[in-house]
């Protein structure tokens, strides 16, 4: 036999008593060996044996049957850190990590179970290695090897386990693979674990640096913001976001701007603040911005004339786009304005969705006014052609039968649903559906 055959099947065939014999040897005659196994059997060991049993008969089943029990397997696993178990519990998390990966290999986990196994099982290997640290330098050639296959890995999480050495061991791979300079996959994945290990040692400078090489993307400049923000070089994030925001006037801005809105607090720049605010609301005037506006300038003493300024450009907007009008209506209904958010909606339009949740608001009140919008909800319903959209016409026509009673104007309502019914009367389907709802349907002309 060779030194390079794998022992595993040949000890798994082994019976209990003589693999216990010759392991119990072998401790007899090795220190560490002996401590690690004092160490597993103060801390459930019919719990650890059980989940390399399981183990073992996970690979024999489907993907529901193997993800379940991984599942428990992990479940031990999670309970035992959790208590603060005094076993060394990494070598059972590798094992469980190892063998899910090659479960991937082999099978299609088009739902999913497997991978999202595969998440916790390393997220628990991380804690037994922070809890009992393996071998720095062999954790580090693990971590490269799942990484470089395909499979992203936090560094962060290992971070304690890894030390300055098993980090350097990755850093010096990492640096081995960039100075060729190949674009290609492990390429890629080399400038991760750079930008990566960056971020553990703190160094802000090396992380900025490595950001700044990228493709310039918002994405990009809202962590180079976050890195020196957190570090307290304010004036630096500040200009960094500024020059970001130049150059793209796209909805994925907001989140940039949001980052160089609470840069300025932070360094008391509260009118800069204030002034960014106000321009990107009138850049795109939305519930969000005029939210964000309305903070600033209360912090700063200035709301009152913010507001105006604000109501004058929504109003004078709302004339000529429609999305204006609704955002108004949104504004108008987050202030608890419900009454000044209908007559605006029923001056400059807008979305039905708004229109019947605004009429929702004034039913009770106010029916005669609300009765034409579930009507023009009822023929949109209508002209979908769809049976659930049939049925909930049939609900809308029972809510216009009440609002019409309510407002002493019921023979209307006979007359609505009579010209309703004579103009859809071969949709066999939504009659049906009326009728379900217990509506009384008027005769139909022959014709």
């Amino acid at each position: 036999m060779s030194l390079t055959t794998d022992l595993r099947p040949y000890l798994r065939s082994l019976d209990r008593e003589t693999l216990a014999e010759l392991v119990h040897q072998q401790a007899e005659r090795d220190p560490e060996l002996r401590q690690a196994l004092e160490a597993r059997a103060m801390a459930a060991p019919g719990d650890l044996a059980e989940a390399h049993r399981l183990l073992d008969a996970a690979v024999t089943g489907g993907n529901f049957e193997y993800a379940t029990k991984v599942g428990s397997v992990l479940d031990t696993l999670q309970r035992l850190l959790d208590a603060g178990s005094r076993a060394d519990l990494a070598p059972l998390a590798r094992r469980t990590v190892d063998d899910i990966i090659a479960m991937l290999e082999q099978v299609d986990d088009a739902s999913g179970m497997v991978a999202d196994e595969l998440d916790r099982g390393i997220e628990l290997y991380a804690r037994a290695c922070a809890a009992h640290p393996p071998n720095p330098e062999e954790l580090a050639d693990w971590i490269l090897a799942v990484e470089f296959d395909g499979l992203e890995i936090d560094l962060a999480e290992f971070a304690k386990a890894l030390g300055d050495k098993g980090i350097q061991r990755i850093k010096s791979t990492v640096d081995k693979v960039l100075a060729k300079g190949e674009e290609d996959v492990r390429y890629r994945t080399a400038s991760r674990l750079q930008e990566e290990l960056a971020e553990i040692s703190g160094d802000v400078d090396a992380l900025v640096a490595i950001l700044s090489a990228k493709p310039p993307r918002l994405d990009i400049s809202l962590k180079i913001v976050r890195v020196l923000r957190g570090a307290g070089r304010h004036s630096e994030a500040i200009a960094h976001a500024a020059r970001a925001l130049t150059h793209d006037k796209g909805p994925a801005r907001a989140p940039v701007v949001d980052e160089l809105a609470e840069t300025y607090q932070e360094a008391g720049q509260t009118d800069e603040a204030l002034t960014l605010r106000h321009t990107e609301f009138e850049r795109k005037p939305t519930l969000e911005s005029y939210s964000a506006l309305k903070e600033a300038a209360t912090e700063s003493g200035q709301w009152p004339a913010q507001r105006k300024a604000a109501m004058a450009l929504l109003r004078e907007r709302a004339d000529s786009d429609v999305a204006v009008a609704d955002e108004l209506v949104r504004i108008l209904l987050s202030e608890d304005r419900p009454d000044e958010a209908w007559r605006v909606s029923t001056r400059y339009g807008g979305s039905l969705e708004l229109r019947l949740q605004l009429a929702e608001l004034r039913e009770v009140d106010h029916p005669v006014e609300v009765i034409p919008v579930y009507k023009i909800h009822v023929d949109e319903l209508i002209a979908h052609k769809d049976p659930l959209c049939y049925r909930e016409a049939a609900k809308q026509l029972r809510k216009l039968r009440t609002l019409h009673k309510r407002a002493d104007v019921a023979e209307e309502f006979g007359s609505y649903l009579a010209e309703l019914v004579e103009t859809h009367k071969r949709k066999t389907r939504l009659i049906a559906e009326v009728r379900a709802a217990r509506i009384a349907i008027p005769k139909v002309a022959k014709g």
